[in-house]
């Protein structure tokens, strides 16, 4: 498939699936893609009694796992392979068991090989639960899916 034939939405919503499909990490947590667009992606997870820590609440690495798996989707999204450069999280708030958590990654910048994320975690209430920051770096000529 050509990709110059293809939107740029058409191209992330197949860069999206295609990733998906292969992401063991990010559907072996219950992961979903709710949303893909250039430079965007939302991705939800329901906290499960197995990410929960010794307090009782969810694990911080785990919200930040989700964090960053939208925030590698939303990089990805023009299909040039692009991987984290460097990120930070920081909790604001518990998230619990049962919990629906939804990160939304956002694309602050995009210019030559990197680019800067935002992604809010957020719970079912709407509640902040958390902030990232991602740094992307793109491997010139290479496709995250073939089109």
């Amino acid at each position: 498939m050509d990709q110059t034939a293809l939107n740029p939405q058409a191209i992330a919503e197949l860069v999206g699936s295609g990733m998906l499909a292969e992401d063991a990490a990010s559907r072996g947590l219950g992961m979903r893609l709710d949303a893909i667009a250039p430079g965007r992606a939302r991705m939800s997870m329901t906290v499960r009694t197995d990410m929960l820590n010794g307090f009782k609440v969810c694990h911080g690495g785990f919200i930040a796992m989700l964090a960053d798996s939208a925030f590698a989707f939303a990089c990805n999204s023009y299909n040039e392979l692009t991987m984290a450069a460097g990120f930070a999280t920081d909790i604001v708030a518990p998230a619990h068991q049962s919990d629906v958590l939804t990160a939304d990654a956002v694309e602050l910048m995009r210019g030559g090989r990197t680019g800067v994320y935002d992604v809010r975690v957020t719970n079912q209430r709407g509640e902040l639960v958390a902030v990232f920051r991602g740094r992307s770096y793109c491997i010139k000529g290479k496709q995250v899916v073939p089109l």
